[in-house]
């Protein structure tokens, strides 16, 4: 509401509808991006030939979410954003010896990059 204002107090005429037409890229776009991962993720888990059964229930869940009230998919969306985090969470403990040890990799070989790159610069 306020970007609107804003949009159409200095563009007077059409600073809403740039607004409007910048949501529904944005949300099209972010119904995209959830699908792909979602169905990637999908796959991985259950296999490439049983994403159509991912694809019906995102479908039958954008229709439900687009009917109903948008407190109610915000509060749904925060839950299962959440919910993520715990599946993160036990993959870094399980995977801490081995993101300590990449990173001190990666840490060598950068330092090793910058000294190659002080060498050039000074000769």
């Amino acid at each position: 509401m306020l970007t609107g204002e804003a949009f159409e107090h200095f563009l007077p005429g059409f600073g809403n509808y740039i607004v409007i037409f910048a949501i529904i890229l944005f949300a099209y776009s972010t119904i995209i991006g959830w699908s792909y991962y979602g169905e990637k993720c999908f796959g991985y888990l259950f296999g490439d030939r049983n994403t159509i059964v991912y694809k019906v229930i995102f479908v039958f869940v954008v229709m439900i979410g687009a009917g109903v009230e948008a407190r109610i998919v915000w509060d749904i969306a925060d839950i299962f954003n959440g919910l993520m985090a715990i599946p993160n969470l036990i993959g870094l403990l399980f995977f801490s010896g081995v993101i300590v040890s990449e990173t001190k990799k990666f840490r060598h070989v950068r330092l090793q990059e910058k000294q190659q790159e002080k060498q050039r610069a000074a000769s």
